[in-house]
Parts: C-alpha cells; sequence; structure tokens
C-alpha cells in the first residue's frame, strides 16, 4: 500500500461539502481577488496569530520580499539567514539587491544557531557593516521549521544589541508557540514581522499559492498593503512603486 507523505487528496475529501460551499459563494459574488472572504481571512489569522494587522500576499516568497522592502532593505545591504530552508527565503533577499549571510543551524533544533549568530555578529559586524564584504546589515531572517520555533528571545536580545530588524519566516511552523520572557507567544507575532506560507504542502496548506505578514508595526502594515498591489493607497491612486502579489480569493 502507498502511503503518501502529505496526502493532499484526504485533507480535501474531509472538507469537501465545506470547499463546495465557499467556491459557490465566491463564483456568486465574483469576488475572486482580494474579495470579502480575504479580508475576512486577514482579520481571523491577525487575531490567530496574536498580531495587529495581516495582508495576505500571492505568497510566501513575495510576504518575505514585501516584508524586506517594508524596512527599507535594498542595495548595499546584507540579511542574515539560515542554509538550511527552502531557497525563497534566501532568494527574497536577493530580489530587494541586498545579499543573504548564512549562518549555521543548531545540529538539535535544525534552527538558527543562537551560539553561531552570537560569534557572527561579535566577529564580523563592526558599526553595522560586515568586515567581509563591506554590507550593511540590516536584520535577521530566523526560520522556524518543522512546527519547531527559534529560540526568540536570544535572537531578539542580539537584534536589539546590533540594531537589526527580525523578520520571521513562518512558512513551516503555523500556530506554533514559543516561550518569550515568560508568556508563550505565536511565531511571526514577536519580531517586526511574521511571514507565512499557504502553499497545499505546507502546515495550513491553500488550494493553491498564497502567503501572509503579520505584524503590529503599523507603518510596515501599511508599506505591505501597498507594495502587493501596484503601490496602491486606493483605486487608482498609487502612491509608491510596487508589484502585482495580490491573494486570490
Amino acid at each position: 500500500m502507498k502511503v503518501s507523505l502529505v496526502d493532499l487528496k484526504r485533507n480535501i475529501e474531509s472538507i469537501k461539502n465545506d470547499l463546495t460551499s465557499a467556491i459557490e459563494r465566491c463564483l456568486e459574488n465574483t469576488g475572486f481577488i482580494l474579495g470579502d472572504e480575504v479580508k475576512l481571512f486577514e482579520e481571523e489569522f491577525t487575531r490567530y496569530c496574536e498580531a495587529e494587522y495581516c495582508i495576505g500576499v500571492n505568497s510566501g516568497t513575495d510576504a518575505l520580499h514585501l516584508a524586506l522592502r517594508a524596512t527599507g532593505t535594498g542595495e548595499g545591504d546584507a540579511v542574515i539567514t539560515v542554509p538550511f530552508t527552502f531557497v525563497a527565503t534566501a532568494e527574497a533577499i536577493w530580489m530587494t539587491g541586498a545579499l543573504p549571510l548564512f549562518v549555521d543551524i543548531d545540529e538539535d533544533t535544525y534552527t538558527l544557531s543562537t551560539g553561531e549568530l552570537r560569534r557572527f555578529l561579535n566577529e564580523r559586524v563592526k558599526d553595522g557593516i560586515d568586515r567581509v564584504t563591506g554590507k550593511r546589515v540590516k536584520g535577521i531572517i530566523p526560520v522556524h521549521l518543522y512546527g519547531h520555533p527559534c529560540n526568540m528571545e536570544e535572537i531578539m536580545d542580539l537584534a536589539k544589541k546590533y540594531n537589526l530588524f527580525v523578520i520571521e519566516d513562518c512558512a513551516q511552523a503555523h500556530g506554533a508557540r514559543v516561550l518569550f520572557h515568560g508568556k508563550f507567544r505565536r511565531v511571526g507575532s514577536i519580531g517586526n514581522a511574521g511571514c507565512f506560507s499557504f502553499f497545499p504542502a505546507k502546515n495550513l496548506g491553500a488550494f493553491g499559492d498564497g502567503g501572509a505578514v503579520i505584524t503590529s508595526d503599523r507603518d510596515l502594515s501599511e508599506k505591505v498593503f501597498m507594495l502587493r498591489n501596484h503601490g496602491r493607497i486606493e483605486k487608482y491612486d498609487h502612491l509608491i512603486k510596487g508589484f502585482n502579489s495580490r491573494l486570490d480569493t
């Protein structure tokens, strides 16, 4: 008997009636892109993740890319992340024009080693500049993996010491909690932003591509909101250069 690692067909069968009803509602109201259902999802996912804002985007890759853009990351900058992750984590950094700098993982958790991160920052970063590449180190993207969160207390302490932003890659850890200063917090709600993928095979998968950025930073949320839809504030009013990263209903 063949047992699939990810049995999408079985998942669909278990909620098929609900899916059919939802699809019929969408066909009836014709809100196919950024429709009412997307707005409802953003509200519910905001509460679930214990954040203030959620912006639905086209994919997890776009979530990382737009969150990085919203921090002002670009040419001449560098962002620290891990090599043990899907290529999109580093790719999103490259898409801004910045350079990914890799710090090794912990051999027990497979997430960012805070010991290696501390050593890297102590040895290579002076006055915000990477001694090796000459790039300005702007931030850290820790990757929560297999539902296992990173050590966010130590990561945030180091980020504060070196004046770095933190964007959490939560593409494989939806709903996970981590102890943070005596209180359990949802992944994505601790750093400046949390980025999620809803690719069908993810921990929380959709029926197609999809992603989201969560944050409690109003300014960052407004920038991502504009960036996902050609820099648009409202219909036919575009303030900045953006992208086509709208979330399908």
